[in-house]
């Protein structure tokens, strides 16, 4: 098919991680002259923070379903799967039935299996997308295998056999998890789902898309496609894959970014700031913040530190933890606190020499991509894995 004739809805998880790549990717079809259409949620849509108007000559169109607006991830995967899946069908029925141009490709988040199945069933090849670096998806399909084991997440050194090709090094600890049950061990009901969903995602899908590179996760791909029902490609790292035109037509960000970091920046010495970025979902005490504040000061360096507004619980003014910060640093420029940062153009900035990180896997391929050392400081989800890829395996830290 001419790619002028080419018409790609791309479908992601109505989160911030999984939203990034996924408009990378898009914005890449973009530049390779594909008509594109990217498929929100509503709660994202009004989210999204304003940006400048997309330039010519082919911005890509933005549409949305409802979503039924929980912020618990099992809640909001039922009431994705009940609240949009309707609309999403009907939107692309619609689409089929039009006098325009229809869809003739779907690229969904293999977080929603429906997404898939639901284009395949009306005849729209689709392929399934996964936000997750392959060790970590390797380490979810392996799930069932694991609970077999009695080899679920728990914060100990036990070793893992159930996953292959990282029998060696990894550990219990540092397999996918939600934050709480893994403290307990037993199963997760999260991980649980999500390697429902991405199995059945794999199994209706024509291909599956990873948002990695053969150079750095050779082993894991492999291993991901003898297990999958379909072919598997490595599309990444795809930040750096769209010209920056393209990707600068549509905002990724659910947070303002706050540019005055740059200027900031640009009065420090090379490689003298701390870059402090814990993600878009993670949530800290009182009392991790002023542990992690205490370590900033004691290292002696500047830092560049995000605090989102929901970052600290129980919540506290904004004012108050800047004030703490000024505190801590002892005055002066050493210190800058932004709600969100461009973080692209901080990691690429001369003057950052570290990154303390919550290692998901969008800021560990940017950090990389930079060429910066990493401190990691992992959560949830998929980033004990990737943590421990960055130190184990890679050797960023």
């Amino acid at each position: 098919m001419d790619a002028a004739a080419a018409h790609v809805l791309v479908f992601p998880w109505p989160r911030q991680g999984h939203i990034n790549p996924m408009l990378h990717l898009a914005a890449a079809l973009v530049d390779a002259g594909v008509r594109v259409t990217f498929l929100h949620t509503d709660h994202t849509l009004r989210r999204l923070a304003r940006a400048p108007p997309p330039p010519p000559p082919r911005p890509m169109r933005v549409l949305s379903v409802p979503d039924g607006l929980p912020y618990c991830f099992l809640d909001l995967m039922a009431s994705i799967c009940d609240t949009s899946r309707p609309a999403y069908r009907a939107l692309l029925l619609s689409s089929l039935l039009s006098s325009g141009a229809p869809v003739t490709c779907v690229v969904a988040d293999g977080t929603m299996p429906f997404a898939v199945q639901a284009a395949e069933e009306l005849g729209v090849p689709a392929l399934a997308f996964a936000a997750h670096s392959a060790c970590s998806y390797l380490a979810l399909l392996c799930t069932p295998r694991l609970d077999e084991l009695g080899e679920t997440a728990f914060p100990a050194d036990d070793p893992v056999r159930g996953v292959p090709g990282m029998e060696g090094f990894l550990r219990r600890r540092d397999l996918p998890r939600e934050l709480h049950c893994a403290e307990q061990g037993g199963s997760d009901p999260m991980v649980l789902k999500v390697a429902e969903a991405i199995a059945r995602s794999c199994k209706a899908a024509r291909v599956l898309l990873l948002n990695t590179a053969a150079s750095m996760e050779r082993p894991a791909l492999a291993h991901v496609a003898s297990r999958a029902a379909t072919d598997v490609f490595a599309v990444g790292p795809l930040h750096a894959a769209s010209s920056s035109r393209s990707a600068a037509s549509s905002n990724t960000s659910l947070w303002q970014e706050d540019e005055g970091c740059m200027a900031w920046l640009d009065g420090q010495g090379d490689r003298s700031v701390v870059y402090v970025s814990l993600g878009s979902l993670a949530v800290i005490t009182h009392g991790q913040f002023t542990e992690f504040l205490a370590g900033l000061a004691a290292t002696g360096h500047a830092f560049l530190w995000v605090l989102r507004p929901d970052l600290v619980r129980p919540a506290s003014p904004g004012l108050l933890l800047r004030e703490a910060v000024a505190a801590a640093a002892g005055g002066g420029d050493r210190a800058r606190v932004v709600e969100w940062a461009p973080q692209r153009d901080v990691l690429r900035h001369r003057a950052v020499g570290c990154f303390l990180t919550h290692a998901g896997w969008n800021s560990t391929l940017e950090c990389a991509a930079e060429g910066v050392p990493m401190v990691c400081w992992p959560f949830f989800a998929d980033q004990q894995t990737n943590s421990r890829f960055v130190g184990a395996v890679w050797g960023w830290t």
